[in-house]
């Protein structure tokens, strides 16, 4: 990891460096929030957001993309070709980070990789950026705080200048080229120290840090909390909308108006639609919401953990906001440290 500096203002450059050979995708102002949007100017940029309404899941993963072309008439398929041009996503938070590298384990690193979701991967640079905790944010609690790997290039920023890890050929290249970058030094390293302590000071107090949280998954799978849980939920599947690293989807083909051709389509699905676990026959495997709010919180703090060590929820904070029942895994890990607490009696 090589590491360097430059200062505030020459961030512009280095963005602007960026877009003179790739599409650039970071974080901008949109009517009440912020989102991740391919940008025509440096300025647009909200380096200092501290969380986007949705992930920048929807570049990798789009909620609705055709994966092939068929004649239904001649029983021709197709294979749909798309053209995805070099691109970076930059100022992406450690969360996020870690939810696309969660996601390559479902979609890149496993038996039968997904090419749609490999031929978008490959094609982006990462740019992460250093951030402050909202006060939904948890990411402190999922170990996802930092990004460890999974990016081309780092900035936190130190006073007047961003620190710069750097870890892609490419990413240094741009830097190189385009800011004039120097070496940190011994008081930029302690700034660093400084800054990351603060950050970690300022996480929510009151979300609880509980021990052993796919264990109390196990324990509690039965109490009546999930009950109260359901009854507050409206299936709107809002929570898997925004979420960093829900991955279901459908599957249907789409006829066009002549009747002879069509596409097969992929969109989003969520664990909490009704309709998710309603196989033929009419049997639905999770026919309350009950068993669908618990099932989701148990594949993400869970289930997952148990096939790739690694736990699914990234603290993100977002499905907090998203959820107007207060559905979320805040909820959840304070009633794990409400039972610890009547269990140490």
């Amino acid at each position: 990891m090589l590491y360097r500096v430059i200062d505030e203002d020459k961030l512009s450059s280095l963005i602007r460096g960026f877009m003179n050979d790739y599409e650039v995708i970071a974080p901008v102002k949109r009517d009440q929030g912020y989102v991740f949007d391919i940008i025509t100017d440096p300025d647009e940029v909200a380096i200092d957001c501290t969380t986007t309404n949705v992930s920048p899941k929807r570049f990798f993963l789009p909620s609705h993309e055709v994966l092939m072309r068929f004649n239904a008439e001649q029983n021709e398929v197709t294979d749909y070709e798309f053209d995805i041009k070099p691109r970076v996503l930059f100022g992406v938070h450690p969360c996020d980070i870690n939810a696309l590298n969660r996601l390559d384990l479902v979609y890149k690193d496993c038996a039968y990789p997904d090419p749609y979701y490999v031929k978008r991967r490959e094609n982006t640079l990462i740019v992460g950026m250093g951030c402050m905790p909202g006060s939904a944010c948890f990411c402190n609690l999922c170990g996802t705080d930092e990004a460890r790997m999974g990016t081309d290039m780092f900035l936190q920023k130190i006073g007047d200048k961003y620190l710069v890890s750097l870890a892609g050929v490419e990413a240094s290249s741009v830097l190189e080229a385009s800011c004039d970058p120097k070496h940190a030094t011994d008081e930029d390293r302690r700034e660093f120290r400084r800054v990351t302590r603060e950050r970690q000071e300022a996480f929510n107090e009151d979300i609880p840090h509980v021990q052993e949280v796919a264990m109390m998954m196990d324990v509690f799978h039965r109490d009546e909390f999930w009950t109260e849980m359901g009854e507050r939920c409206q299936s709107c599947s809002a929570c898997s909308a925004v979420c960093p690293t829900c991955f279901c989807f459908d599957i249907y083909d789409e006829l066009d108006p002549d009747g002879k051709n069509g596409s097969r389509v992929r969109v989003w699905d969520s664990c909490t639609s009704p309709e998710f676990a309603l196989v033929a026959g009419g049997h639905n495997f999770r026919d309350t919401n009950r068993k669908r709010v618990r099932h989701r919180f148990y594949h993400k703090l869970n289930g997952f953990t148990g096939s790739h060590d690694y736990q699914l929820c990234v603290g993100c904070g977002r499905c907090v906001y998203a959820c107007k029942a207060q559905i979320n895994p805040i909820e959840v890990l304070k009633f794990f440290d409400r039972k610890g607490a009547e269990d140490g009696e």
